[in-house]
């Protein structure tokens, strides 16, 4: 990855004339379906860039989950940047959420009293659960009742479409436009895609200017998200395998300490709860405290290993290319030392 981006054909971006940009584009918009794509420096980015496209007029409302990335960790900037209204639909355990709630909290522009639905945002997969497909198939189906478009917050969508076992742009069709992050699983160092028709992009490269995404030699960057769309993502089910494993075997040595529902871990990502108060310090939730523990060495071991708290007492684990098996064994000797030392405190 770091040759290709060294050895990237550079031009300027901002007008179009990078080769290696264009070729990532060319890539991106075959691979999830689409007309057109579009090169940006983040996630978050892209999906403000694609809100405030689809959202053009004022006084414009989304729907969208209320445990969405969207929703949760890009400070409010459909609100705070793009002005515009977000209102959420509880997300079930699964990810999904009720198309019938999303139908009753529609509003048109002829009150003048409410925001004017103008956008639905999924993101599949949400917190490492993959949305099935015919969820997606049956909110295509609520939307295009509505005349709304939708914008898929596809962050790990290969991931998705791993775990169902279908192309990409299978997932992709039922959205309008989506956002595929590089960096993530992908293992770019840098970027994401945005993925829509041709007039949808072209608005969005507008749009990319505005907030300050217009970048000139960007193909050392696109070099990189070459490499993850060709290479990175045909390795991808190794990280779902090191998931699983790691999630199995962390409920089989401690059933009294975690709970994990194993049917959510489908991608590369491990969602765990910790059922009993460890004793904790400096303020720490227990999921902190769990986390500090993690990465610690003060207990003996040489081991470091970076988890994030969710929460007070939930631990999100993400697992990518460059963890080996033989990392997640280390991790697993580590989890082993921490549930022994939290036992005796119990």
């Amino acid at each position: 990855m770091r040759c290709a981006m060294a050895e990237a054909e550079l031009g300027d971006d901002v007008y179009g004339e990078d080769p290696t940009v264009n070729r990532l584009q060319m890539l991106a918009a075959e691979l999830f379906g689409k007309e057109d794509a579009l090169f940006v420096p983040t996630g978050t980015m892209g999906n403000l860039i694609s809100v405030m496209c689809h959202c053009w007029q004022r006084g414009s409302e989304v729907l969208l989950g209320d445990q969405s990335h969207i929703h949760r960790f890009e400070q409010g900037g459909i609100a705070q940047l793009a002005g515009v209204h977000p209102k959420t639909i509880r997300n079930l355990p699964d990810g999904t959420f009720q198309l019938s709630e999303l139908q009753a909290k529609y509003q048109t522009s002829a009150d003048v009293h409410f925001a004017s639905t103008s956008l639905i945002c999924v993101e599949n997969p949400i917190e490492g659960k993959v949305l099935p497909l015919n969820f997606m198939v049956q909110l295509r189906s609520v939307a295009d009742e509505l005349k709304l478009p939708i914008h898929l917050d596809g962050a790990r969508v290969i991931n998705a479409a791993i775990a169902l076992g279908v192309p990409p742009k299978l997932i992709t069709k039922y959205a309008d436009t989506a956002n595929i992050c590089l960096s993530k699983g992908l293992c770019a160092p840098v970027g994401s895609v945005i993925v829509g028709s041709k007039q949808f992009i072209t608005k969005a490269k507008r749009v990319r200017k505005l907030l300050g995404g217009g970048m000139r030699q960007a193909g050392v960057l696109a070099a990189a998200g070459i490499i993850s769309l060709n290479v990175i993502s045909k390795k991808l089910h190794l990280d779902h395998d090191n998931a699983k494993h790691f999630a199995q075997t962390i409920l089989s040595l401690a059933p009294d300490l975690v709970e994990v529902n194993l049917k959510h871990v489908t991608t590369n990502i491990a969602m765990f709860q910790l059922k009993n108060a460890m004793p904790t310090k400096n303020g720490r939730t227990v999921a902190q405290e769990f986390v500090w523990r993690m990465e610690n060495t003060s207990d003996g071991s040489k081991t470091r290993v970076k988890m994030c708290a969710f929460g007070d007492v939930t631990v999100r684990a993400v697992f990518y290319h460059q963890i080996s098996k033989l990392d997640v064994q280390k991790a697993l000797e580590k989890f082993e030392l921490v549930a022994s030392a939290w036992r005796n405190e119990l």
